[in-house]
């Protein structure tokens, strides 16, 4: 059953981040494509999840494990990608655009961080 929750939310999650992904790179077009706003509003809209739902899932409701293997690890796991980070900062590297990579690296992990940290600050306060 394990197995099964986190294919599943993986799924979902994967499905939502190319669609909200593309969304974001389609509708800020005008910008350019030479940075990967569509990478940082999924991580920083999954960051923001995944604090409230560590309050509200692990914290607050304690429910079953299943739950958090379907959400956390399988939904926020898939929608949120370190591996596609990694990679679009080590492409502006390669390019030579190192204040740019700077940029979104500091502000990717900076602002996940800060996003995690406001989601678990918000269902603090509601609950």
């Amino acid at each position: 059953m394990q197995w099964l929750m986190i294919a599943l939310g993986g799924a979902l999650g994967a499905i939502s981040r190319a669609a909200l992904s593309g969304w974001v790179t389609k509708s800020i077009g005008a910008l350019g494509t030479g940075f990967p706003f569509g990478t940082l509003a999924v991580n920083f809209l999954g960051s923001f999840i995944m604090g409230l739902c560590y309050v509200l899932i692990v914290d607050h409701l304690k429910m079953p494990g299943h739950w958090r293997e379907l959400v956390m690890v399988g939904f926020l796991g898939a929608l949120t990608t370190f591996s596609t980070f990694s990679i679009e900062g080590l492409t502006m590297i390669q390019h030579g655009q190192w204040h740019l990579a700077l940029t979104y690296m500091t502000t990717s992990v900076v602002g996940c961080l800060l996003a995690c940290f406001m989601g678990w600050h918000l269902a603090k306060l509601i609950l």
